[in-house]
């Protein structure tokens, strides 16, 4: 599998065999990594490549620089609200990406420092086994930004934290850290910072070292459970692409850009 075709994504191998594939999203700021045009659309490609390549066993997904992830690249936000086309697209990348971790048939660990906002986060949480630092600062953002919380806050969030859990947390966009996340069930584990990474590749490596047919068809039978959510995730994702033609999204927009809160009209 040649994997160099990936602009956005550092993509490496390690661990036994060199059977663990390590994907790093890159911070193209120095700062956070952030989901444009390019960068959407990897992310969403990727559990294809890793399904298809019998060389890999597990992946690690964590990211670059200062955090996991800072969610999408406004640029890409504006294109989508003022672009049906573009809009279109987005939508096909935003199914794909839930879809195609979901269905991807080997196991997926991710590695969560710092923000972590946007399809990034996504990833990071639909991933079989999620280690967050202890500080991480997970944010589902989308009613801050004027449009419906799609993505995967409805196939996942209320299996992993309680329907109650979820509904403060995605309706408030409130902030969710770390310790937080493992204590109400949103990720596996928490670590000091410092040991994110080292435990991800620890748990990556015992899960390429395992039976593949094992583990791979428990993960299937278990991803049932997010396969019965699909109508739920399908309506949300329609639902917040509408919203993304609708006012709210300019003034969600505009607040961001002025670092502001938004004044949304009644």
């Amino acid at each position: 599998m040649d994997y160099s075709r990936y602009q956005t994504l550092s993509i490496t191998r390690r661990g036994p065999a060199a059977s663990v594939l390590d994907i790093q999203m890159k911070a193209a700021n120095g700062k956070l990594p952030t989901a444009g045009h390019a960068g959407h659309r990897e992310l969403a490609e990727i559990w294809r490549d890793v399904g298809a390549d019998d060389s890999v066993r597990c992946a690690v997904l964590r990211g670059e620089g200062q955090g996991f992830s800072g969610g999408g690249d406004l640029a890409l936000v504006q294109d989508m609200a003022s672009d049906f086309e573009v809009r279109s697209r987005v939508w096909k990348e935003a199914r794909d990406l839930v879809y195609n971790v979901i269905n991807c048939d080997k196991p997926i660990v991710s590695a969560i420092h710092g923000p972590a906002v946007g399809a990034g986060l996504v990833a990071g949480l639909l991933a079989d086994i999620s280690v967050a630092a202890k500080g991480a600062k997970i944010v589902d953002g989308h009613t801050r930004l004027g449009v419906a919380a799609g993505d995967h806050a409805a196939i996942v969030w209320p299996l992993l934290c309680s329907m109650a859990k979820a509904k403060y947390y995605l309706l408030l966009c409130e902030p969710v850290s770390g310790e937080e996340a493992e204590r109400i069930g949103l990720v596996s584990l928490a670590v000091d910072e410092a040991q994110v990474l080292p435990r991800a590749y620890e748990i990556a490596d015992r899960l390429a070292e395992g039976s593949q047919t094992a583990i791979r068809w428990t993960k299937y039978s278990l991803n049932n459970w997010l396969r019965q959510a699909g109508p739920s995730f399908d309506t949300s994702l329609a639902l917040e692409f509408m919203g993304f033609a609708g006012p709210d999204v300019r003034e969600g927009v505009a607040s961001l850009r002025e670092r502001r809160a938004p004044k949304f009209q009644p």
